[in-house]
């Protein structure tokens, strides 16, 4: 027996803001908003439990206290990476430096809050 990813947890100032980008970078759609603030978004017409993890943005007031031990990686799903660079970078994102050489074929990119995630070279099939 064996668990899956069903949801990834993201605790943010401005949950507003997130939700509206990630829900770009990803196609997602606005799931559920709970009465704490925090906002769920998901796979359009899938919801909960779908082939593809949720994202749970969770309001915090705390800030971001050191580079996050956890991240996201992305591909693109119906262009190259450089097309799909130029588009995250015009959603808002932003390119961070977390020591890499350079020489990766993958960008490291930041949210507006400042969370990293990765754009990687290779191209997926949309679920």
């Amino acid at each position: 027996m064996a668990c899956r990813i069903t949801e990834l947890a993201l605790d943010c100032v401005d949950v507003e803001r997130l939700a509206v980008f990630w829900s770009e970078v990803l196609g997602y759609v606005e799931i559920e908003r709970e009465d704490n603030g925090g906002i769920l978004i998901g796979p359009p017409d899938i919801g909960v439990g779908g082939p593809q993890p949720t994202l749970y943005l969770s309001p915090t007031g705390d800030p971001r206290p050191a580079k996050l031990r956890l991240h996201i990686d992305v591909s693109a799903t119906d262009h190259d990476q450089d097309a799909e660079l130029e588009r995250l970078l015009a959603l808002g994102a932003t390119r961070a430096d977390v020591g890499q050489s350079g020489d990766e074929s993958w960008h490291v990119l930041a949210d507006p809050e400042g969370n990293e995630f990765c754009l990687l070279r290779s191209r997926v099939q949309p679920v």
